[in-house]
């Protein structure tokens, strides 16, 4: 993800072309935990919330920016008065962030913005299975098909502000990346991790001791053809009951920690192309072979210094929009409004 991309998500958490894909959906799904606490009276939704240089913000639309948060933070605890109020604040900030951003893009020219607006939108309906459930996100959030052409010309002309006056003019050094990548260098570090397969016979724990015993002399057995050169891949495929047989046996790559101990104690003890004897463990017998071994080791600085700028610059334009609403808000007019 780059910086542009990544921001759009971050600043502009309100562009519904941005936010309805499984937005709609994960809110419904949580709402009934996150339900903020009832109100005596619903306010009308165009009851005005707050106003920017004359522009109001309606109670409908901070219930809806509301429902996109909560979609986002994944909440699955009841809401606290505490948590309701500051729900409401967060959402009345934001949209008055995103007015003040949109009257200042108004002012520069978007060509073809019209043309623009409807392949975005007809992008966003794209990424829905059907369009009987893009329609049943729109009614999840609320929303009408004017409301998703208004949100996308706002999204487009606040990005097109936030890409032309933020992210072309933010530039991150070498010396900055590389200060960064030695500040943090313990998050460039990566563990040994190997690469395995295995012959499952399963005996777990709650089969007899006959069983067993004959899942013991079996393993015993396929040991035995291995080390007289048998396949270890088509071994598995026939032999193994765990679902990796499929691959002929292939785990992928892990590390310490993700398999239990008497698995990982054997698996990393062995070299590449050595294969162990019968190991057991709570689910049977395995015989494991070593396919790759990787030492631990600190990625290098070039190998990750685009990814050190991305993060940089996302970091610096955040903070530098940040002031630039601060700024707009303290010379333009915005009212919070009692409601």
């Amino acid at each position: 993800m780059n910086a542009t991309t990544s921001l759009r998500s971050t600043i502009i958490t309100l562009a519904a072309l941005t936010l309805l894909t499984g937005a709609g959906a994960a809110f419904a799904a949580e709402k009934p935990a996150a339900k903020p606490a009832e109100q005596a009276a619903a306010p009308s939704p165009l009851t005005a919330v707050a106003r920017v240089n004359g522009v109001d913000i309606t109670r409908g639309e901070v219930e809806r920016a509301k429902k996109i948060l909560l979609s986002q933070s994944r909440m699955n605890q009841p809401m606290t008065a505490d948590m309701t109020k500051q729900l409401e604040e967060a959402a009345v900030n934001q949209l008055v962030a995103k007015e003040l951003l949109y009257q200042a893009g108004k002012k520069r020219e978007i060509k073809d913005l019209d043309k623009k607006v409807q392949e975005k939108i007809a992008q966003n309906k794209a990424r829905f299975p059907s369009p009987a459930e893009y329609e049943k996100a729109l009614k999840e959030m609320e929303m009408s098909e004017k409301d998703v052409e208004a949100f996308a010309r706002e999204d487009m002309i606040i990005n097109n502000l936030i890409e032309t006056e933020f992210v072309a003019k933010t530039k991150i050094t070498d010396e900055e990346a590389k200060k960064f990548y030695d500040d943090n260098i313990d998050k460039f570090k990566q563990p040994e991790t190997v690469r395995a397969s295995h012959i499952l016979i399963g005996a777990d724990q709650k089969a007899t001791a006959e069983d067993k015993k004959k899942a013991r002399v079996k393993a015993d057995e396929i040991a035995k053809k291995l080390k007289g050169g048998a396949d270890f891949a088509e071994l598995a495929k026939k032999e193994s009951s765990c679902p990796s047989s499929a691959q002929g046996g292939d785990l992928g790559t892990f590390g310490k920690g993700q398999m239990v101990p008497e698995f990982e104690k054997a698996t990393f003890a062995l070299k590449p192309g050595e294969t162990s004897g019968v190991v057991e463990t709570q689910f049977g017998y395995h015989i494991i072979k070593l396919t790759e071994k990787k030492d631990a080791q600190t990625v290098k600085f070039e190998e990750v210094k685009e990814r050190i700028v991305q993060y940089l610059t996302q970091q610096k334009v955040q903070k530098e929009i940040a002031g630039y609403v601060s700024e707009l808000r303290n010379k333009g007019k915005v009212e919070i409004l009692a409601n």
